[in-house]
């Protein structure tokens, strides 16, 4: 590599970060509705900029999503190695819960079920995530009956609790994260009415 590759490689990596963000605020505002049109104007950007980067809007839609689970399970890899298990586990769910609140990407999420990448990514969540769990599980953190699925499910429940209000406090969403989380522990538990779910 030329000391001249560096710089155009540094630039194209900006210019995608900044239009993944671009198009992040846009479907944010207008949903799925919003047209790479949009987002280039947005981006200040000619609007075949947008398509050099991201061929199509279902690709553009998919590196999002799958730049967000990549996030998550490289913090969940990166806290499988701390000495409480415990204190891992409920720092993951506070990440998962703040990026949530920041980043909703429900529909998106839909948009792009069956892309690749994102199956590659969610894969890597769900092993690492496993992980966590199991450890929190063996060190007694939380419960025996617990599983990977069950976790899974929990990490936007309490920002989908807040949402129910009109105007809640920014970090209201912390309250039921520790609610959930005393939930998960084994003290006082009693048998779960029901067999644990398949996540896919």
């Amino acid at each position: 590599m030329t000391t001249t590759d560096r710089p155009i490689r540094a630039d194209a990596a900006r210019n995608r970060a900044s239009l993944l963000a671009a198009a992040e605020d846009e479907f944010a505002e207008r949903g799925p509705s919003a047209s790479v049109a949009d987002i280039a104007r947005r981006a200040g950007v000619a609007k075949g900029t947008v398509f050099r980067h991201f061929p199509t809007k279902e690709d553009l839609i998919a590196s999002i999503v799958s730049g967000h689970i990549a996030v998550l399970a490289e913090a969940a890899r990166r806290l499988a190695d701390s000495p409480d298990a415990g204190a891992a586990l409920l720092e993951f769910l506070t990440i998962a819960a703040d990026q949530r609140q920041r980043h909703d990407l429900t529909f998106l999420q839909s948009a792009s079920d069956g892309d690749p990448r994102v199956t590659e990514v969610l894969d890597a969540l769900h092993a690492n995530l496993k992980t966590l769990v199991d450890r929190a599980r063996t060190s007694g953190a939380i419960r025996a009956d617990v599983t990977e699925g069950d976790v899974f499910l929990m990490m936007c429940a309490p920002i989908h609790i807040v949402e129910n209000l009109t105007a809640p406090a920014p970090l209201l969403w912390q309250r039921y994260l520790a609610i959930i989380f005393d939930g998960l522990r084994p003290d006082g538990a009693h048998p779960l009415p029901q067999p644990p779910p398949v996540v896919p």
